[in-house]
């Protein structure tokens, strides 16, 4: 209803030419981004950073609040902006790629990549392979070994079912004919390392990102890339297909903007030319390097045409596991 009524309202504006008022007043109060995972992960260490310069008369001159609504992986945030979220501009939300589309396309929930409209992209974070600093394990053969002698007793956390870790997880087990004990964690990355570093599991699969600042403080190695190059925040550490898995960059996070469908599209076109600017902010970027968090700016339209790459890909990738 909520929806219709926005959708109703923006027709009256446009007949009145309040559509052009709107975009130039716009916005007039604070905003909220929705994060669907729990503090303290890197979806919500790297959405803080991003949009702290949103109050600046050079970009939307008003703040932008994080909302956390953790759970399934992603799924009750992504449920409640695509039902419930006013569509009206000042109720953002950060979306995950692979993880709401590889959502959508497993069924048992109420989205897909036409629910939302993308606003622009600020990083792209691969899976990793960690173990604790103690481990036995020290390369992904080990790991490999290990598996293939103990099938289903090598227990892995990851954030949820069909996010980046997990289908890094599912293409591991694929490319090397072993299985994995996949453990999804609730909190998203952040409880899925701290199962990592407290020895709750032998291994997990997480974020670059928050892989880097946990071996930064010394608690985790990290063994490997799910990517098609090594990293620069990891030059050291090889990729899947370099230590001898056939894994590909499809668990690759990206991460950005994006508004529920219905958002009135002057709104959404004042966003897109904006958020872009605050992610090339020098004082953005020099905290998300410092983090360990890739960059990875796109564009509105260059969004668009990778949600739409991605739902294909991942549409054959999920059918063939």
């Amino acid at each position: 209803m909520k929806k219709l009524l926005a959708g109703a309202a923006l027709a009256v504006m446009t007949l009145t030419g309040g559509a052009v008022l709107a975009e130039e007043s716009y916005p007039e109060r604070p905003l909220m981004l929705m994060v669907s995972y729990g503090a303290g992960g890197a979806t919500d260490f790297q959405a803080r950073i991003v949009t702290m310069t949103s109050g600046n008369e050079d970009a939307l001159g008003m703040p932008i609040a994080i909302l956390n609504k953790p759970g399934a992986g992603g799924r009750v945030g992504w449920n409640w902006l695509a039902d419930q979220a006013d569509a009206d501009g000042y109720t953002l939300g950060a979306y995950n790629v692979p993880h709401f589309i590889a959502q959508s396309i497993k069924g048992g929930v109420s989205y897909g990549v036409d629910s939302f409209e993308p606003i622009a992209n600020w990083g792209a974070d691969p899976a990793v392979l960690v173990v604790g600093a103690d481990s036995e394990f020290n390369t992904l053969q080990d790991v490999v070994d290990f598996a293939t002698a103990n099938p289903g007793k090598l227990t892995t956390s990851g954030a949820g079912l069909f996010v980046g870790h997990h289908i890094a997880a599912l293409q591991m087990e694929k490319a090397g004919d072993f299985k994995m004990a996949y453990i999804p964690t609730k909190g998203g990355g952040a409880a899925a390392m701290k199962a990592v570093i407290a020895g709750e599991v032998l291994a997990g699969i997480n974020n670059l990102s928050d892989a880097f600042r946990a071996r930064e403080a010394g608690n985790v190695k990290i063994l490997a890339v799910a990517d098609l190059e090594r990293n620069e925040f990891l030059p050291d550490v090889p990729t899947m297909k370099e230590a001898g898995l056939d894994v590909d960059n499809a668990s690759v996070n990206f991460r950005g903007i994006m508004v529920p469908k219905g958002t009135p599209q002057p709104i959404i076109d004042k966003l897109a030319a904006t958020v872009p600017t605050m992610f090339e902010n020098g004082r953005v970027q020099g905290k998300m390097k410092a983090g360990g968090s890739p960059m990875h700016i796109m564009t509105r339209e260059e969004v668009l045409a990778m949600w739409q790459k991605r739902q294909e890909t991942l549409s054959e990738l999920l059918a063939g596991l």
